[in-house]
């Protein structure tokens, strides 16, 4: 199970790499399209693994709202984006959302 996790993880990364080089290469530097699909076909491919071991109630929504969040942290931390209380907010509750339907599993 643990190598599951860790699979999604890679899951995760890969998909926000992704996303990040396709703001960088609508930026202009279209050379990044390549890691755009590789990120992309590589995180579908990880979570496809996932799914074997993992409900896709769960993996789904630790995939998407981990990249969610990560990819609107980096954007405000480190691309320039406006941080506000209700984004911020919105981002926790995600999180939130996340670890809620984790716990729905365990009870």
């Amino acid at each position: 199970m643990l190598l599951a996790w860790l699979t999604l993880a890679l899951a995760i990364a890969l998909e926000v790499t992704a996303t990040l080089s396709l703001r960088a290469a609508a930026d202009g530097r279209t050379g990044l399209i390549a890691l755009v699909v590789v990120g992309y076909v590589g995180s579908f491919v990880c979570l496809y693994v996932v799914l074997k071991r993992i409900d896709v109630s769960v993996a789904y929504a630790v995939w998407a709202g981990a990249g969610t969040a990560v990819v609107a942290g980096i954007g405000m931390l480190a691309l320039g984006e406006a941080a506000s209380v209700l984004r911020l907010g919105s981002i926790a509750l995600i999180i939130l959302g996340v670890i809620g339907l984790n716990l729905t599993g365990a009870l």
